[in-house]
């Protein structure tokens, strides 16, 4: 008998949970509203105020401009299902969506660190910050760091094309990801194996590693700080730590899962998957907003008027 091969897969919501789909999506709508809307003021601040033209606010404007794309490409086939349970996705489209999946969380992952590096330079070498960091050197960074992104993960949509999927075409969430597509294929899916891996060491892992090193040296410069101010002002650049804690956790777990977690829980899988790419991109609008008092300042000036 010849294989059923699979001409689309269907995405899966939350098992058991179907009967509460259309109050679920209540709340993911609710969250790519915040989301969206709140990225997109900061955004718009930045843009129209040149006080706030500066590398830390540049590097916020492309980690805004990151989560909205974010939430873009997932938004579709997410309330897809929750609000008409359309699951079906053809597989070009499904592979579209997973490129942009990728691509836009190793940017995030580049912006980051890019983000670490600010506040390095900045407690720990600040006479030099301006000589360092400036305008034309961050273009480059971020042209270098937004091609890192798109050209890792570009050859992954064509090395999936050449696969035959005969095996369920069931996958695990509301939007395709490339270790759960590559379960359904009836391949030799080796290459990918190795390249996915090869991609989350190279990039999630050495870029969380420099970021972790960055906060090490800021800490200890911090605690060299005599005066007391100084040192709070210097301490409030690790809510940014938190957001970086936010994104690799989720990132890191859903990985180690897909490939040593054999006997794990489906649902942790799946609720990895929401925290992984539904809960930065509406966390870091609300965190940079409140803890950047020029910014916030700003946004309510602009709503008061």
């Amino acid at each position: 008998n010849l294989p059923n091969f699979s001409a689309v897969f269907l995405l899966t919501g939350i098992p058991g949970q179907e009967d509460v789909h259309l109050w679920i999506s209540v709340t993911f709508c609710l969250m790519y509203v915040i989301s969206i809307v709140g990225n997109s003021v900061i955004l718009f601040i930045i843009k129209t105020d040149p006080s706030l033209h500066e590398p830390m606010y540049i590097f916020l404007s492309m980690l805004a401009i990151t989560d909205l794309a974010l939430s873009i490409a997932t938004m579709p086939t997410t309330l897809g299902i929750f609000l008409f349970n359309s699951r079906e996705i053809s597989l070009d489209a499904c592979f579209a969506q997973l490129f942009f999946i990728h691509s836009l969380s190793f940017i995030e992952s580049s912006v980051l660190l890019l983000m670490a590096f600010d506040r390095f330079v900045a407690i720990c070498n600040p006479l030099r910050y301006a000589s360092i960091l400036t305008l034309p050197r961050l273009r480059k960074m971020g042209l270098v760091f937004g091609l890192r992104g798109v050209s890792l993960i570009f050859p992954l949509p064509f090395l999936l094309k050449r696969f035959q999927y005969c095996r369920a075409n069931v996958l695990s969430h509301c939007y395709c990801l490339h270790q759960d597509v590559i379960k359904t294929a009836c391949s030799d899916i080796i290459v990918n194996y190795i390249y996915g891996f090869f991609l989350t060491v190279t990039v999630v892992g050495l870029d969380s590693l420099f970021i972790f090193l960055s906060y090490v040296m800021i800490l200890k410069t911090v605690l060299k700080v005599t005066s007391h101010a100084e040192c709070l002002r210097a301490l409030n650049t690790f809510s940014h730590f938190c957001a970086v804690l936010l994104f690799y956790t989720p990132m890191i777990g859903l990985s180690v899962i897909y490939r040593f977690g054999k006997g794990s829980s489906p649902l942790h899988q799946i609720l990895l998957g929401y925290i992984y790419l539904l809960v930065p991109p509406l966390i870091n609008s609300i965190v940079y907003s409140v803890k950047s008092k020029h910014l916030c300042v700003r946004i309510i000036r602009a709503f008061v008027k």
